[in-house]
């Protein structure tokens, strides 16, 4: 077969950006075929898709994919590491890809290898570096980027690598592909895009961040020049439907009922919980009635946004730590959510490839036929994570949809 691409993605929604990041990764590489690995209905940063994994899934096929596959929710809504880790591992088990195209904000590889090397490899002055800095109360990510700045003697051709989130994403992928020894290509492409949580928008170019804000604001025709038509569609499509979930806050008295309920010791179990949060977290929500002032709440500079939301979301799903040490010990299965054509010939040549690899194409056929107590647990996460995500539908809230909806073929 021809060469084939591999893209890890949340596509929340598929925008311009990835279309031409999708485009340019196909020209560059030379690839004739495309498999997406796909967050499902929660994404990494601790919050909702706007639209459900199969909407998505139906944009991401219509705009240039051929094969998407779940990314499941214990690595979909873990640290950059976990969720680069996951991804990786489902491609590298297809044992039919030749490169991994990312988005990034500096597109110089030997730059993000150098960093992920000093990730990979943990070198005893690194790491004590990061000790001594962590020790100043500072959040992980900042302690950790310090550390890395200093070790590589404080170059400023790396600076703004490391503080760039896509660029740490990046880094991460090349790490997890070094963890494997896989013999996946990494292929940065500069993002043709606002930056990851710019919410200023300019002609048909907008972040999915800014994206998200402006359905949120109701701006429909603004929107319809930021992606791609089929996208636009299908996204119009479940507006009209009562099917769109805007942010984790559709969530928010669920999430407070849940921590008012859970003891300190439960929470403590939580996913990023450490150092006693539990005790603040506990006497947070007994004080507040959103996510929003649950978050001013509890500011500070050990513990950044993102981990805070991302540990709310583990309250709501009821992720535990045991669930995210197992995610980082079993080999995941493949969930397919769609393919076309392309697709299905490239399903056939990864069975060839790799015979043991748990394909599953019927969630109930899996259940029934699977005695692997490890991936029925992580597909339960993602079924009740589904089940979660229809609470949030203004109409049909139907349970059970990982069951009942069936793989998009375009």
């Amino acid at each position: 077969m021809g060469k084939v691409l591999g893209i890890i993605c949340e596509y929340n929604p598929f925008h311009n950006g990835h279309l031409y990041h999708l485009e340019q990764s196909k020209k560059i590489t030379g690839s004739n075929y495309v498999v997406a690995i796909m967050s499902g209905n929660f994404t990494q940063r601790g919050n909702t898709a706007i639209i459900d994994k199969w909407s998505r899934t139906e944009a991401a096929l219509k705009c240039g994919a051929d094969l998407v596959i779940e990314l499941p929710v214990l690595y979909a809504t873990s640290s950059a590491e976990n969720f680069a880790d996951g991804s990786i591992r489902i491609l590298d088990s297809l044992r039919i890809v030749d490169y991994l195209g990312f988005g990034c904000e500096n597109p110089e590889l030997t730059l993000l290898t150098d960093i992920a090397d000093v990730l990979y490899k943990e070198p005893k002055i690194y790491k004590n570096i990061l000790s001594d800095e962590f020790k100043k109360g500072i959040s992980f990510p900042k302690a950790r980027e310090t550390a890395l700045l200093s070790y590589l003697g404080n170059n400023k051709k790396y600076s703004n690598i490391i503080s760039s989130p896509n660029n740490i994403l990046g880094i991460e992928y090349i790490k997890a592909l070094k963890k494997c020894k896989s013999n996946i290509v990494p292929v940065p492409i500069t993002r043709f895009e606002a930056g990851y949580n710019d919410l200023n928008y300019s002609g048909n170019i907008a972040s999915a961040t800014a994206i998200r804000n402006i359905i949120k604001n109701g701006n429909f025709e603004i929107v319809k020049n930021l992606l791609p038509p089929p996208s636009y569609e299908i996204l119009m499509d479940n507006i009209k439907q009562g099917h769109i979930i805007p942010d984790l806050s559709v969530f928010e008295k669920q999430i407070i009922y849940n921590l008012r309920k859970m003891d300190t010791s439960e929470i403590a179990e939580l996913p990023d919980v450490a150092e006693g949060l539990e005790f603040s977290i506990k006497k947070v929500a007994n004080a507040c009635n959103t996510i929003s002032e649950f978050l001013v709440l509890i500011k500070s500079k050990r513990y950044t946004s993102t981990r805070i939301q991302r540990i709310l979301l583990y309250s709501l799903l009821g992720i535990t730590k045991k669930d995210m040490i197992l995610s980082k010990k079993v080999n995941p299965y493949v969930r397919v959510l769609g393919l076309n054509n392309k697709g299905k010939f490239m399903i056939s040549e990864i069975a060839n490839a790799n015979p043991k690899l748990e394909i599953i194409t019927s969630v109930k056929r899996f259940n029934d036929r699977s005695n692997n107590k490890n991936l029925k647990l992580m597909l339960d996460k993602d079924i009740f994570a589904t089940n979660v995500y229809s609470i949030g539908y203004d109409f049909n809230s139907c349970n059970n949809l990982d069951f009942t909806k069936k793989i998009v073929t375009i």
